[in-house]
């Protein structure tokens, strides 16, 4: 047989192949696993081992290693020269760059293993670009970007860009669209931010830089103080503003609505800001005495951006959505 005949006969064998198991398989490939997902490609010199499970339409590259207790979304790509190891958990639509190298193990001795291995999450939609390095036990929040080369030793935020060694919040994303699809606004896109805290004998010193802190420039800074206890602030939503709250002084509670369910998050610390985007309508109840509210806005007053009347807003929610 020819060498080209020979090269199309091996192409319709991996062909038939594919139609067999639902997943195209490169011939100097190893995969033990029965749990490989339909239109999932796997390239040369690849070893699955027997209990790793991966998802639908996935992209495995040469050269990479997955363990067992391994478990990989659906639409995930790897890039070539990574190991996944035990423990690691990748969500839907995440993309791991060349290289990258992952722990499980934070005090690794030969011949000696721990009781359990170190879980490790990357979620939805999140990016870990080309030689980073993530330490066991973290999680790479939802759509967050980890630069290259970089050096996580702490969980990541959602939508936050880290780079550096040690890893550190650059600035923030927008959340993205997923599947090409917009998303409405829900309270799950209300996050609290951990703003930088430099401690000092003499007091300690938290700043905020927008565009990097918190993914808006800030336009406006008002704040609330002098409550009396049992009142309610805010009752209102954004057409377009976001924001971050902050308790700068003692502690209140903000209840987040996005028309279809809610949530309550407790605001007790100068170094945490929460970060509510627009079409969210928000209460803040439960002031303790002394408490001051620091708001960070992205744009300026504008009566024609608020919604003040619920029924109103919830008829807005049901047309975006």
């Amino acid at each position: 047989m020819s060498a080209v005949g020979h090269r199309a006969s091996r192409h319709r064998t991996e062909i038939m192949a594919d139609r067999h198991t639902g997943y195209f398989q490169h011939h100097n490939a190893l995969v033990e696993s029965p749990n490989i997902g339909r239109d999932t490609r796997v390239w040369a010199f690849a070893h699955v081992l027997p209990g790793a499970v991966i998802g639908k339409d996935c992209n495995v590259c040469d050269h990479v290693f997955i363990e067992n207790d391994v478990v990989v979304g659906d639409r995930v790509t790897v890039k070539c020269g990574v190991q996944l190891w035990d423990g690691i958990r990748l969500e839907d639509n995440v993309f791991i760059g060349p290289n990258a190298t992952f722990t499980n193990d934070s005090f690794p001795r030969s011949k000696h293993y721990p009781e359990a291995f170190e879980q490790t999450i990357v979620r939805r939609g999140a990016s870990i670009g080309a030689n980073a390095t993530i330490l066991g036990g973290v999680t790479i929040g939802e759509g967050a970007l980890v630069g290259a080369g970089s050096v996580v030793t702490k969980d990541v935020p959602a939508y936050a860009v880290v780079v550096g060694n040690p890893a550190r919040v650059t600035k923030y994303l927008s959340s993205p669209e997923q599947d090409g699809v917009s998303r409405t606004t829900s309270v799950e896109d209300c996050r609290i931010v951990e703003l930088p805290k430099i401690p000092n004998e003499k007091g300690n010193l938290t700043f905020v830089e927008g565009g990097r802190h918190i993914p808006f420039d800030i336009r406006r800074v008002y704040y609330l103080y002098d409550v009396p206890g049992g009142e309610m602030r805010g009752g209102h939503a954004h057409r377009e503003l976001e924001q971050l709250l902050v308790a700068m002084s003692g502690s209140f509670d903000v209840v987040l609505d996005d028309g279809r369910e809610k949530k309550t998050v407790t605001l007790n610390r100068s170094y945490f800001g929460l970060y509510v985007p627009r079409m969210i309508w928000r209460e803040l109840v439960n002031f303790s005495s002394g408490s001051v509210c620091m708001v960070l806005a992205s744009e300026f007053y504008d009566e024609a951006d608020y919604y003040r009347d619920y029924s109103e807003f919830l008829s807005a929610v049901e047309t975006i959505g």
